[in-house]
């Protein structure tokens, strides 16, 4: 999940001062990651219930003295969704600087996701879609499929760094060639057979039908094919099917290490599969009476948060 954070970051640009608060050796497991990306853990003494707290202001100190002496850093990225940091995040904005949020749906506070410029919910960040889990899968030879993996999760981070780029429908090949070296710096099309960036991106635009890629006045341009494009046909949810749909983006959340979601993170992510998803095409007149019937299923539990907030547990 750290990975898919710092992915999501670093499509934006480089990562020129990381800190992490409240490590503790049961987070072992993300030493790599953090050490390969310059990641500063900041210490913390432990002392009575006020561990969280120290913490707290310790970023807050660190990201106002980043803020003030260091003009080269423009963004601030906060994974976190507590409202003890909304005056931060206001000082922030105040000196000019872009602030990003990340957190899990079931701890975001709403004061805290409006007051950024932009929030993420982290089940979007790392989650894999219905649709890929899905796919059918083709036997072949070992050799030939771990080819074909290697492409395939290729063509899917090429496909998410052009999907993040809302404000344009295509973007220069030798700027997308620079978000993938910051996001895999050993990247190298000589590893897929390719002698070069642009013989590479045609190889994935025929095999997967992702990409488009053309020549506009000698510059390669790289975009995505809508479903029309590529010929695929744009599934549909009907009252045999949903449960099915739901059922395994459920189980996507679960294998990605979520208890709970907001019913919103899973509409948008059934959305995303099924483009055409309405509640009155699977019978029901509002989501939350999905959410219902999915709860008689035994599939989750709806639940209120503090805030007054559906939450839905997932079994």
């Amino acid at each position: 999940m750290l990975r898919s954070i710092l992915e999501k970051v670093k499509i934006r640009g480089d990562i020129l001062l990381g800190k992490v608060y409240g490590y503790t050796d049961k987070f072992d497991d993300l030493k790599e990651v953090l050490l390969s990306n310059t990641f500063t853990v900041v210490p913390s003494l432990r002392y009575g219930i006020s561990q969280k707290n120290n913490a707290d202001i310790q970023l807050v100190i660190d990201a106002l003295e980043v803020a003030y002496n260091n003009d080269l850093i423009d963004s601030f990225c906060i994974v976190s969704g507590d409202s003890d940091y909304v005056p931060l995040v206001g000082r922030l904005k105040a000196m000019g600087k872009f602030v990003l949020g990340i957190s899990r749906s079931e701890a975001a506070s709403k004061i805290f996701i409006n007051a950024c410029n932009e929030f993420q919910f982290l089940e979007s960040v790392g989650n894999r879609s219905v649709r890929d889990v899905e796919k059918p899968r083709r036997q072949k030879s070992s050799a030939a499929s771990e080819e074909l993996a290697d492409e395939s999760e290729l063509n899917k981070l090429l496909t998410t760094v052009l999907e993040e780029q809302t404000d344009r429908d295509e973007i220069y090949a030798s700027e997308l060639k620079g978000t993938l070296l910051r996001l895999r710096p050993d990247f190298n099309e000589k590893a897929y057979g390719c002698t070069t960036f642009y013989k590479l991106l045609m190889k994935l635009s025929n095999r997967f039908g992702d990409l488009r890629v053309h020549n506009d006045n000698f510059d390669v341009m790289v975009g995505l094919n809508n479903a029309g494009d590529s010929g695929e046909t744009i599934p549909q949810l009907t009252r045999d099917n949903w449960k099915e749909a739901f059922a395994a983006q459920i189980r996507a959340y679960k294998e990605g290490g979520f208890d709970r979601v907001n019913p919103s993170i899973l509409k948008a992510d059934i959305l995303t599969a099924y483009p055409d998803f309405t509640e009155r095409a699977i019978g029901f007149k509002r989501f939350s009476d999905v959410m219902k019937q999915l709860e008689k299923d035994g599939l989750v539990v709806v639940e209120m948060d503090e805030q007054k907030t559906m939450l839905i547990k997932l079994l």
